[in-house]
């Protein structure tokens, strides 16, 4: 039996101005985004029985076509060809590009929307050129409801396959300013440049969320706050320099009853043990290639992976001494202030890391010839996604004044900033330590500030222990920066006594 021709909203749907290739939730929401906008969309889902569904569910009575072959997809879809890929990264995109190429004509664009690695980006470009295709790798952040609703978008790649996405993109996309009519998509760089820019926006909310869990462990155990006092904190800090999505939905998690039945709140029956998908790693791990200090997201990482280690950390909890009696008694003193300089220790520590994130952007510009716009990045970030916050417009207006900025931290609002918290933030770190509560990324982001901040430190002791060991050389103060020396130290060393 021949299978049964696809679906289709309408008996003669005319010619798609979109495609779009995987109907799992983002990829649905995004279709539904495009064509509420006023376009016309092609689906197409490797299951057949989805795109039947969705057709006759969610897409039904709209502006759809439902196909059963990347065959049928292609030839529904206007020339020059939009073509969107919303599938799992990796093997599965080349694959697709593979069965696409052969189908399309010069000229037509090729969008992945997934979250891939930015190495593959860059290589799927050029071969997806070579071929007279062009090729678009778009980051994609807010999740479901932004991609329904109004995502952010990062896209890079071709840049003559631009003008082409350009009006569906800044149409879909979430919208800030006055008028709320700026869109959160902008062309970011060539070749991998978008993806790069969502990896550092991924690594970005790593630091963010566990900064938050750090303010609301000292809010917790340190202050002793309610859930219902917690509530009223964190809604008062997102009516604040705090204000962002991630602090509101914290305030809300904390209103939420056990929705299992049970006594008390949701939050404190969750288990402390965090999952990851592996963009924070993949900063991570790029930033030591860079050789820049993104000590930030790195901390952030291993916090969830210590959490991940529940049962060790149960066992270990029943052997391993906290602090004496004397010190765990730390009194915080006056509640209300306390609270204030948890506010201002989150602030500052959120600084530093949007700091260290702008750093890697720039080292990856340089490294790749990338011409970002920071300003513009910041932007990008305002709305839609999951990082979005009032403090970027703060970002944007750095760059704009100073777009060749050295770092975040210059910048005289920045600067001030940190000032103004600088005691509050030393406070909640020293009283963390008293009391053996674990505040990794708070510290981080102190030390880092006090090692930028030093015009002199200890790594003349390190080199001369490189050079001991191993004559790699160092060079002097007193001397031109472009002349290496080394010592025979174990000549010239004091002999130790017998």
């Amino acid at each position: 039996m021949s299978p049964s021709p696809a679906p289709s909203s309408q008996s003669q749907a005319p010619a798609a101005d979109f495609g779009l290739i995987g109907l799992a939730v983002m990829g649905e929401n995004l279709a539904l985004n495009v064509e509420s906008r006023g376009y016309s969309v092609a689906v197409f889902n490797r299951t057949t029985s989805v795109t039947d569904a969705f057709i006759s569910g969610r897409a039904k009575g709209k502006k759809f076509t439902g196909c059963h072959s990347l065959e049928e997809l292609v030839a529904a879809v206007k020339t020059p060809r939009k073509i969107m890929m919303m599938v799992k990264a990796g093997p599965a995109v080349d694959d697709l590009i593979e069965k696409l190429i052969p189908l399309c004509s010069p000229g037509d664009v090729i969008i992945d929307g997934g979250n891939e690695h930015y190495t593959n980006t860059e290589r799927r470009t050029q071969y997806v050129e070579s071929k007279g295709l062009l090729y678009i790798g778009t980051g994609v952040s807010g999740g479901e409801e932004g991609a329904l609703k109004g995502p952010s978008m990062m896209p890079g790649g071709s840049e003559k396959g631009w003008p082409l996405v350009k009006p569906i993109f800044q149409a879909i996309a979430a919208k800030v300013g006055p008028k709320e009519d700026i869109p959160c998509c902008e062309w970011v760089g060539p070749r991998g440049a978008g993806h790069y820019v969502k990896m550092v926006h991924n690594g970005i909310e790593y630091g963010d969320m566990q900064l938050i869990c750090e303010a609301y462990l000292m809010l917790k155990e340190a202050a002793g706050l309610t859930n219902d006092e917690l509530y009223d904190v964190f809604d008062s800090w997102n009516r604040s320099e705090l204000q962002s999505y991630l602090i509101e939905i914290s305030r809300d998690i904390f209103s939420v009853k056990d929705d299992q039945g049970g006594d008390g709140y949701l939050v404190d029956k969750i288990l402390d043990a965090a999952g990851a998908k592996g963009t924070g790693k993949w900063m991570s791990q790029l930033a030591l290639d860079l050789g820049v200090p993104s000590t930030m997201v790195t901390e952030a990482v291993y916090a969830r992976s210590l959490s991940s280690f529940k049962d060790a950390r149960v066992r270990a909890s029943k052997i391993l001494a906290g602090p004496s009696p004397a010190s765990s008694g730390v009194n915080i003193g006056d509640k209300k202030q306390f609270i204030e300089d948890v506010k201002q220790a989150l602030y500052a520590s959120k600084i530093c890391s949007y700091a260290q994130g702008y750093v890697q952007l720039q080292a990856a510009a340089k490294e790749h010839n990338w011409p970002l716009n920071y300003g513009d990045i910041a932007l990008l970030w305002r709305g839609g996604c999951i990082i979005r916050a009032q403090f970027l417009e703060r970002i944007k207006e750095a760059f704009d004044a100073q777009p060749n900025l050295e770092n975040l931290l210059l910048f005289p609002f920045f600067t001030e900033a940190l000032k103004k918290a600088q005691d509050s933030w030393r406070k909640v770190v020293v009283t963390a330590t008293q009391m053996g509560l674990p505040v990794i990324e708070f510290s981080n982001a102190l030390a880092y500030y006090d090692s930028y901040r030093r015009e002199r430190l200890p790594a003349n002791l390190l080199q001369a222990q490189r050079d001991y060991f191993g004559a790699h050389t160092y060079q002097r103060t007193d001397k031109p920066l472009d002349k290496k020396f080394h010592s025979e130290w174990i000549q010239l060393r004091k002999t130790p006594k017998a």
